[in-house]
């Protein structure tokens, strides 16, 4: 990303702080609990974006995996390799369902598994501010960017708020977990950094405002959950 244009305008501190702040730094490892002859839950998020490398708002735009993000789901591919997984369901965007296509690649259990594309595992729709800088943003108005980005009812314009995105993937998870009860299967899921929030609320008992604020890494690191 060419930062000369910002250092121009806002001046070369203020940029560097700022891409500090957009840049997650130091992310925990996703929780991993596998129990015996219980099914689990598989979640990633895909790797680096076009628009990761860019903080540029994503949200519905559908764009491709740059070549970290490429080797960030090689390297969850090594790690996912030796699961029995049974069933595998992806968000129908492209740098989402290229990272799951990557992820299971050294996996023989799934070879002949479809994998199930679900609009409901979308990143969050940003409305207005998709095909936005982020770093512009934050550079303009920090406090109004942090209270939408990182708000669970908060709404850009036209966009979805996180609470908004946390109804629809709970549909999904509502149809979903019974089904790995009745027929005792592992499924993996592929989603964005807005529609793992949801997820991780759900199985690691967050509140609104800790599912708000936590930070995925793109792509190479997974979460197991047993469904009990």
């Amino acid at each position: 990303m060419d930062l000369t244009p910002f250092y121009e305008k806002y001046g070369k501190e203020r940029v560097d702080e700022a891409v500090r702040y957009l840049t997650y730094r130091n992310v925990p490892e996703l929780p991993k609990t596998e129990l015996p002859n219980t099914p689990t839950l598989y979640v990633f998020r895909h790797g680096q974006s076009e628009d990761n490398l860019n903080m540029i708002f994503s949200g519905w735009r559908d764009v491709g995996l740059t070549e970290e993000g490429i080797k960030q789901a090689e390297e969850l591919a090594k790690k996912l390799k030796d699961k029995k997984i049974q069933m595998l369901i992806s968000s129908d965007q492209k740098r989402t369902l290229d990272t799951m296509k990557i992820a299971i690649s050294k996996n023989p259990y799934v070879q002949n598994l479809e994998i199930i594309q679900d609009k409901r595992l979308r990143e969050r729709n940003y409305g207005d501010w998709q095909g936005k800088s982020k770093l512009e943003m934050q550079l303009e108005n920090p406090e109004g960017l942090a209270k939408v980005r990182r708000g669970w009812n908060d709404t850009p314009p036209n966009g979805e708020s996180i609470a908004d995105v946390d109804r629809r993937v709970g549909k999904l998870l509502d149809e979903i977990i019974p089904q790995m009860k009745l027929n005792k299967i592992n499924v993996v899921i592929a989603c964005s950094g807005n529609s793992i929030r949801p997820i991780r609320k759900r199985f690691e008992g967050l509140s609104e405002d800790e599912a708000a604020k936590i930070e995925t890494p793109t792509g190479k690191d997974y979460a197991a959950y047993p469904v009990n």
